[in-house]
């Protein structure tokens, strides 16, 4: 296993990615200094997928992606992939696409925990009341990825 760290710049603020074996695990808002990715590496890749969608040129991700979660946790981060860009859904809508209608407190606790935030846009969901709803990296943060999508919601 070659596990691999880097923190790039962003409209955003400073992000940290983190890779293993080829494939992104891990992506977070930090205060940490810059580290450029390794040449060639999949973190270099994320960074210039991630610049591309800060300019608006890049609406989908193609790097490789580890989930490293309970199974239910998985599930929906994998959902979570079919919101497409632009969109938005409620933590209950969520719940009915993963199979389990009554689970939307769980499946708020699972978003919660992605840990490949803005790749896997947990950022795309709100509160069924169609307000902002929390967000792992700050509200402010999640502001700026709803407006950069073009996604509007109520205010509280």
């Amino acid at each position: 296993m070659t596990k691999e760290v880097a923190v790039i710049k962003s409209i955003v603020g400073n992000i940290e990615l983190e890779g293993d074996d080829g494939a992104v695990t891990g992506l977070a808002f930090t205060s940490k200094p810059l580290s450029a990715p390794p040449a060639g590496s999949v973190l270099e890749e994320a960074a210039r997928q991630l610049d591309e969608y800060f300019k608006h040129q890049r609406k989908e991700f193609s790097v490789p992606l580890v989930f490293q979660g309970t199974s239910f946790q998985e599930r929906v981060w994998k959902e979570l992939l079919n919101i497409p860009y632009g969109s938005a859904i409620s933590y209950g809508e969520l719940a009915k696409r993963c199979g389990d209608p009554k689970a939307a407190r769980a499946i708020g606790g699972a978003v919660g925990k992605n840990p490949i935030g803005v790749i896997i846009p947990c950022h795309r969901i709100i509160a069924g009341d169609g307000t902002l709803g929390g967000y792992t990296g700050g509200t402010d943060f999640k502001k700026l990825l709803l407006k950069l999508e073009g996604i509007s919601w109520k205010n509280a």
